[in-house]
C-alpha cells in the first residue's frame, strides 16, 4: 500500500492570504495528499508569503529553517506576494525548491513532479501585467470564521504599497460565484463569513474580465444578506472613499451584516495623505465615522495607521495622534513604515529615523489599548450575541460579539462554533470581557 504524502501550510499576512492558502490546500487534498499541521513532519511545506512589511520578508527564512528541522528532505514551496515580487531572492534561500507567482500558485499541483530536492529553487512567475485572471477562494476548517475572497488586485497607486505590483489590477469574482461559495460555506455549518480582498469596496470591477463595474459593492452586500444559513457577515478592511452611505444604512438594518467596520486611515495629516496618494482627505474619514456612529452607536470601528512615513515630522505625528484620540473609534492597527523596493515612497526625502518610528508606533499602540478599553467599558451592561472560537487557551474559551468585543469564559468544547446571548458584565485583568448568560447554554 502506497503511503499517503503529507502536506503542511504556513500563512503570512492578511485574511486574503488565509483564504487562498485554504483553497490551495483543498487542491492538494483533491489529489490525495493528507493535510497536516505545520508543526508536524510533512513531505511538502507550502509557505504563503507577504510583502506588506519588511518583517514579513525576514520571517520567511525562519519558517523555512523550521520546516527543514522537521524533515530535511521535505519539498519546500513559496507562493504569495513576496514570491511574485522577489522570486529569485526566495529561490536562492537554502532548502526552497519551488517558487510560484501570482497566477501560478493556484496551479501548484501542475508544478510538482517527484518531490526531489532542487539545488536551486525553480521559479515560475508571470509578469504582473499578466495577472488579470480572477481565482476565487475561501477558507474553511482553519478557523471558526470563514474568509471569503470577493476581489483581488488594486488600481490605486499609494506611494508606500507593493500590493499592485504583487497582485496586479483590480478584478472581482462574479456575483454568482460569490453567492455559490457563500452557500457552500453555510452548508458546512460555519456561522460567520468575513468578506476579504485587496480593495473590496472596488468590487464589481473586472467581474467578467473587463474594466467596468458589472455590480457594485452595495449590490454584493444586498445579495449576500439573502444567503440562507449564515448567521453573520463581516466586512473586512474597506477604503473610506468607497464605504458609501447606502452600505452603512443597509448594515444598520441587515439580517446578517454585523456592526463592525475596519477603515484604513494611514495618517491624520492631509499633507501626508497627499504624499501617500490616498484618495481621500481627513474630512472624508471623519464623515464616515460620524455616519456609522449616528445610526449604529455601538458599532466597532477599527483603523489602520502608518507611522514614520517619509516627511512625517513631530507635528504631523501629533496631528495624527490628537485626531485619533478625539475620534470615536474602537482600536488601531499600527504599521511602522518600512521601505519597500519599487515604490515611490522609498525615494522620498525626509526619512524618519528607525528609533523615532518605533517611539511613535509605541505611542499609538498605547492609544489603541486605551481606545479598546473605552469601547469595551461602553459595552458593559449590553445584551449581545457571542460566537465562540475553537481553541482551549489555558482553560478558557474565547469568542466575539457581533460588534467585535472579545469575551472569555471557562472552557467548554460544546460551545465551539455556537452562538449565545449574553450580558456583558465586567472587564477582566487581561482586558477581556466577562459575561452572564441570558439563558444557560443552549445551542442556537
Amino acid at each position: 500500500m502506497v503511503q499517503q504524502k503529507k502536506v503542511a501550510f504556513y500563512t503570512l499576512g492578511c485574511k486574503l492570504n488565509f483564504s487562498e492558502t485554504s483553497t490551495i490546500a483543498r487542491s492538494f487534498i483533491d489529489e490525495g495528499f493528507q493535510r497536516v499541521d505545520f508543526e508536524e513532519r510533512a513531505d511538502i511545506y507550502v509557505i504563503n508569503t507577504c510583502s506588506v512589511t519588511d518583517n514579513a520578508d525576514k520571517r520567511f527564512k525562519t519558517i523555512v529553517k523550521s520546516a527543514l528541522k522537521k524533515n530535511k528532505n521535505a519539498f519546500l514551496i513559496a507562493v504569495g506576494c513576496y514570491a511574485q515580487l522577489k522570486p529569485e531572492e526566495l529561490a536562492a534561500v537554502d532548502g526552497v525548491d519551488l517558487v510560484l507567482g501570482a497566477t501560478e500558485k493556484f496551479k501548484v499541483i501542475d508544478y510538482i513532479n517527484d518531490l526531489s530536492k532542487n539545488e536551486i529553487g525553480e521559479v515560475h512567475s508571470c509578469e504582473i501585467e499578466e495577472a488579470n485572471i480572477y481565482e476565487g477562494s475561501y477558507s474553511i476548517g482553519d478557523r471558526t470564521r470563514a474568509f471569503l475572497k470577493v476581489q483581488d488586485g488594486c488600481d490605486y497607486k499609494c506611494t508606500y504599497c507593493t500590493i499592485p505590483l504583487a497582485r496586479g489590477i483590480s478584478r472581482s469574482d462574479t456575483l454568482e460565484n460569490v453567492l455559490k461559495n457563500a452557500a457552500e460555506i453555510a452548508e458546512k455549518g460555519i456561522k460567520e463569513i468575513v468578506l476579504t480582498g485587496v480593495n473590496i469596496g472596488d468590487y464589481g470591477k473586472g467581474e467578467f474580465g473587463n474594466k467596468k463595474h458589472e455590480h457594485t459593492f452595495f449590490e454584493l452586500v444586498q445579495a449576500l444578506d439573502k444567503v440562507n444559513g449564515i448567521s453573520r457577515l463581516r466586512i473586512s478592511s474597506i477604503e473610506p472613499n468607497l464605504l458609501k452611505d447606502e452600505t452603512i444604512d443597509f448594515v444598520a438594518t441587515s439580517n446578517s451584516f454585523v456592526p463592525h467596520f475596519h477603515i484604513p486611515l494611514q495618517s491624520g495629516s492631509d499633507e501626508l495623505l497627499k504624499l501617500m496618494k490616498r484618495r481621500y482627505l481627513r474630512q472624508t474619514y471623519t464623515d464616515r465615522v460620524s455616519k456609522i456612529k449616528e445610526i449604529m452607536p455601538n458599532a466597532c470601528i477599527g483603523v489602520d495607521v502608518i507611522v514614520g512615513f517619509p516627511g512625517e515630522t513631530d507635528e504631523h505625528f501629533l496631528e495624527t495622534y490628537n485626531y485619533l484620540n478625539e475620534l470615536d473609534i474602537s482600536y488601531l492597527h499600527v504599521f511602522t513604515y518600512s521601505e519597500r523596493p519599487s515604490t515611490e515612497a522609498v525615494l522620498m526625502d525626509g526619512v524618519v529615523p528607525q528609533n523615532v518610528r518605533n517611539k511613535r508606533s509605541k505611542m499609538l499602540r498605547g492609544l489603541s489599548a486605551k481606545k479598546r478599553r473605552a469601547f469595551y467599558e461602553g459595552q458593559l451592561g449590553n445584551e449581545l450575541t457571542v460566537l465562540f472560537e475553537g481553541e482551549n487557551k489555558e482553560g478558557y474559551i474565547y469568542g466575539f460579539t457581533e460588534n467585535y468585543v472579545k469575551v472569555k469564559t471557562t472552557w467548554n468544547p460544546e460551545l465551539v462554533n455556537t452562538l449565545h446571548n449574553v450580558k456583558l458584565t465586567h472587564i477582566d485583568t487581561d482586558g477581556l470581557v466577562r459575561f452572564d448568560w441570558i439563558k444557560e447554554p443552549a445551542i442556537l
